[in-house]
């Protein structure tokens, strides 16, 4: 089967199972990335509860061994325990089977080196990509490599126990999505003084009951819902791979990517006074006032799981975030965890002694709409549209499109992950965010 370019992302591989993505690739995939780590020494290898990704994680780490490497499998897992293996135990790599928030038609990989350096397409994957296309590896091991089953939960749950060393009684719902979330909590939520209301914690990566992707609103319906009808303290909701958690606020209202910045930007500076706060370019303007306000220096840079965490690592920031949800920590190897931001900010929130819809009302500034999604034939167009329409605003094309006015501004850039644009804003007061919205979207459709 012919290898598709197309299905090396920038921050990972991802493709249609079956047709884009078989066990072949796969092993092909693993087979590169055996030969493009820098240093020796074993790769662990993880996978989610998708149909498929047991066959794909095999096939894999038939690749990895067929190259010499030895293997750490370890089994169904949550993203960020990759990154975790990595640094914990100091491995030469580490790859996880997942699509993360994509359908379940969807299947992808995430690799990571030595140091926990995620692998894009800036970074390595582009050298493996084109190893894969070209079908030029170095001559197969005599020996395979050895493969040894791992399981690392008792010390992940260990690591993260220790961001929230001081929590509150809190009463809350969390909704798994039918993710990897559903298999990790149950080993840390008996530790917490947190009472949890399950939601969809079956793995089942049909993803039966919604899409799970807690940036989109109408997938946190259900959260919602049972928050404000049972009056509870807040909800978390985890995507599919369980690297990213979105709240709802006690009103059931969503909180934004940016509000968790904020919140963990305020215990992080409080922690490290004067510490640098990476964020990214769909950040409100509020959290990065917040962030001065409070001593801190704001960092911004281009939106990205790969970008991220190695601006932090040059900084030596100790966090960072960005507006989807993925919140980085200096200690947990400048890489992101959905488990250890949920945690984070209930520590935030005990800290600070105030329900969570206090807590954003009083660092939410500005009216700021949730991300927007539109399907477009060339994005490029639609960017010398949008010059034309506002051209007396400041543009910055940092990462596609960001034009400034002193009371309003918005981003246009095109998803590394998915085929659409995504468009992000913020406004003075909600009246001026409504027809900001009408006139972008009109423009954009059109």
């Amino acid at each position: 089967m012919e290898v598709k370019p197309g299905i090396f992302k920038a921050y990972d591989v991802r493709g249609k199972v079956g047709s884009e993505l078989t066990a072949a690739v796969a092993r092909d995939i693993g087979r590169a990335f055996a030969d493009w780590l820098p240093t020796e020494g074993v790769v662990a290898v993880g996978r989610d509860m998708r149909p498929d990704s047991a066959e794909l994680a095999e096939a894999f780490i038939d690749g990895l061994r067929g190259q010499g490497r030895d293997v750490w499998d370890i089994g169904l897992v949550t993203s960020d325990m990759i990154f975790f293996a990595v640094g914990k135990y100091d491995l030469a790599g580490g790859a996880v089977i997942t699509a993360s928030h994509n359908p379940g038609a969807d299947n992808g990989i995430k690799l990571y080196r030595d140091q926990v350096i995620a692998v894009g397409l800036d970074t390595g994957l582009g050298d493996i990509r084109d190893q894969v296309l070209a079908k030029k590896y170095k001559p197969a091991a005599q020996r395979p490599g050895d493969i040894t089953p791992k399981s690392i939960t008792r010390d992940w749950v260990e690591h993260c126990l220790a961001f929230a060393p001081r929590l509150k009684p809190f009463h809350i719902a969390i909704d798994a999505g039918n993710g990897m979330a559903g298999a990790i909590l149950p080993h840390i939520l008996p530790q917490l003084p947190v009472k949890a209301q399950e939601m969809y914690f079956e793995l089942d990566g049909t993803f039966p009951n919604h899409e799970a992707n807690p940036q989109k609103p109408e997938n946190i319906k259900d959260l919602a819902a049972k928050v404000t009808k049972q009056k509870l303290d807040f909800g978390i909701a985890f995507d599919g791979d369980g690297d990213r958690a979105g709240f709802v606020d006690d009103k059931g209202r969503p909180v934004l990517g940016t509000d968790l910045i904020t919140i963990g930007a305020k215990l992080y500076l409080d922690k490290f006074p004067g510490s640098e706060i990476v964020h990214e370019v769909r950040t409100s303007r509020a959290t990065i006032e917040l962030i001065k306000k409070w001593g801190g220096k704001p960092v911004r840079t281009k939106a990205g799981r790969v970008v991220i965490g190695t601006v932090m690592r040059e900084r030596d920031a100790p966090f960072g975030g960005e507006t989807t949800g993925h919140l980085f920590f200096k200690e947990n190897f400048y890489a992101d965890s959905g488990l250890i931001a949920a945690l984070v900010i209930m520590q935030a929130l005990s800290e600070a002694d105030k329900k969570m819809s206090e807590l954003v009302d009083e660092y939410r500034l500005y009216a700021m709409s949730p991300e927007i999604n539109f399907s477009v034939a060339d994005p490029r167009e639609v960017f010398s549209e949008l010059k034309v329409a506002f051209p007396d605003g400041q543009v910055d094309e940092l990462d596609g499109l960001t034009i400034n006015y002193p009371d309003f501004w918005f981003n246009l850039r095109t998803s590394n992950t998915e085929p659409v644009v995504r468009l992000n804003l913020e406004a003075k007061n909600q009246s001026q965010l409504s027809d900001l919205i009408k006139k972008l979207s009109s423009i954009i459709k059109s």
